[in-house]
Formats: structure tokens, sequence, C-alpha cells
């Protein structure tokens, strides 16, 4: 293999980033569900901080985006020829 050919190789296969994009579309819907619920007034009391989507899914979200990432990392590219 000549130099010119290995400069244009990819480190990741297209499996890799489409698994790195869905890790990274859960952790933002993660971030994005578990914002909200304060309150102006501090001296307001507003229950929305212990809403079930903010305690168990936002949370549980962030670490499946991590593991695709994970996933997404550790798996080898599909290549098209065997060299």
């Amino acid at each position: 293999m000549s130099k010119a050919s290995n400069e244009n190789k990819f480190i990741f296969g297209k499996r890799n980033y489409k698994f790195m994009f869905i890790g990274l579309a859960c952790m933002a819907l993660g971030f994005i569900l578990m914002s909200g619920g304060g309150s102006d007034d501090p001296n307001v009391f507003n229950p929305d901080i212990f809403h079930w989507r903010r305690i168990r899914l936002a949370p549980a979200l962030i670490i499946l985006g991590f593991g695709f990432q994970v996933y997404a990392i550790l798996t080898r590219k599909e290549d098209k020829k065997a060299e």
C-alpha cells in the first residue's frame, strides 16, 4: 500500500458512525428531557423536578447513548474487500 492511499482512509466505517450518531441523539434527547422543572420564585416549590421523566427516563437514555458510543468505538468497521 502506498502512503497516498493510507491518508484517505477513515478510522471508523459507515456502521461505526451510524452508531455514534444514534448514541449522540440518545444523549441529546436525554439531556433535553432532563431540563426544565425549575421555578422562577425561590419560595415556591415545584414538584415537577421529581417527575419520572427526569428521574428515570432521561438518565436511562443518557446511559443508553453512552453504551451506543462504546459499541461504536469498539466494533470493527466493515471492509468491502478482504486485505
